[in-house]
């Protein structure tokens, strides 16, 4: 699809949009991407080069998605997410190429509001990365992340505390943190901050 055919977006000549996608206005799609007819798009998104977007895809406003990710069934990314170049979603546990799985059984995958995906990371399905997330690169996720928790390694373990704005948290002795935006945090326990504004 060439950007005069619907210029509430650009999609650049070499990408394939299929008949029923929806996709979102200033949304920019660059060199051979393909987004599937079922997958909605929002607005102010910014997909790369050889990107995939996949039937049932829902992917918020204001995202990101560097070179060469494919985002299958059964992923969901809400608002402002980034994932990193050749970072990878999956969406079956045990797939056999003789057996393939219907889609009925794809695990989802969700992956919530300010969440960061570093390069060459994979997300291994049926997980959620919750608010403001964050995944070092090259880490393999294999379990639900807490909201602002960063994870690194194989398999991925919480290593810290990242605010919203892209801060690594130091707690005090009252066990609160204050980000460059001047929001503020509050331990809890081992797994879970909570922001307080």
């Amino acid at each position: 699809m060439t950007p005069e055919m619907n210029p509430a977006y650009f999609a650049h000549s070499s990408s394939c949009i299929d008949p029923g996608a929806q996709i979102g206005a200033n949304t920019k799609i660059w060199h051979f991407s393909h987004v599937m007819s079922g997958a909605i798009i929002g607005e102010n998104c910014s997909l790369g080069q050889n990107v995939y977007i996949a039937d049932d895809v829902i992917i918020g406003n204001g995202v990101k998605i560097q070179n060469n990710v494919s985002v299958y069934q059964g992923v969901t990314l809400e608002d402002y997410v980034f994932c990193g170049p050749s970072m990878v979603f999956t969406n079956v546990l045990t797939p056999r190429s003789e057996f393939p799985r219907p889609a009925s059984q794809y695990s989802r995958t969700l992956v919530k509001r300010g969440s960061s995906i570093g390069a060459n990371a994979t997300i291994v399905c049926g997980i959620t990365l919750h608010q403001c997330a964050f995944v070092a690169a090259g880490a393999v996720v294999t379990k639900d992340v807490p909201a602002y928790g960063m994870v690194a390694g194989v398999p991925a373990k919480l290593i810290g505390w990242m605010g919203a704005s892209g801060d690594v948290l130091t707690f005090d002795s009252q066990g609160l943190a204050i980000d460059s935006q001047h929001h503020r945090y509050q331990y809890i326990s081992e797994n879970e901050i909570r922001r307080l504004e």
